[in-house]
């Protein structure tokens, strides 16, 4: 098994290979302006035959390779949840609006979407005391802890861009996710 990604693989090997990265190799995909996720022709059509047939250059292919294996390499840290400075600036500016400064975030997961859960994310004033507390970027998160063993090692991320715009959770425990990216299998 590769550990790296090449051109010769398919979406869906790159998928299947890495499952723990999935999530953020697919937003890569869509920031590179392929809509590749969800397409058929990603089972059996390669990464560069793909870039080449949407109008892509050789150099774009090697920029696009190199910044997916710049994802493999990142760290994951599985003992903490956490939030990006981007995402805490946002979550801030959202508290300042809606007049709930001091405010907690609220993460955790719930039963629902085409792949059997959707994050959930809220505001708590105050932890419960079945709740984990972590800290990240200025920001409290709060978590049920019978959520812990899907959520422990999950990255909130602010994306904003023409093609939309919120919160991004990257999961290292989801073993799959539907096309559109709304919910998450474990």
């Amino acid at each position: 098994m590769s550990d790296q990604i090449t051109r010769e693989m398919t979406i869906d090997d790159i998928f299947s290979t890495f499952p723990e990265k999935s999530q953020k190799l697919a937003q890569e995909l869509t920031n590179s302006g392929l809509h590749c996720v969800g397409c058929s022709a990603s089972t059996w059509e390669t990464l560069e035959a793909g870039m080449l047939g949407h109008g892509f250059s050789d150099e774009d292919i090697d920029s696009l390779i190199g910044n997916l294996n710049a994802i493999l390499e990142e760290e994951i840290d599985l003992s903490t949840i956490t939030m990006t400075k981007r995402a805490a600036d946002k979550f801030l500016k959202i508290l300042k609006e809606e007049g709930k400064e001091g405010y907690a975030l609220r993460f955790g997961d719930k039963p629902g979407g085409c792949s059997g859960y959707e994050y959930l994310l809220d505001y708590s004033e105050l932890p419960s005391d079945e709740d984990e507390i972590f800290e990240s970027n200025g920001i409290s998160i709060h978590v049920d802890r019978s959520m812990l063993s899907r959520l422990m090692g999950c990255e909130i991320d602010y994306l904003d861009g023409l093609n939309g715009s919120g919160f991004k959770v990257s999961n290292p425990n989801a073993k799959g996710s539907c096309s559109c990216g709304s919910s998450q299998a474990y």
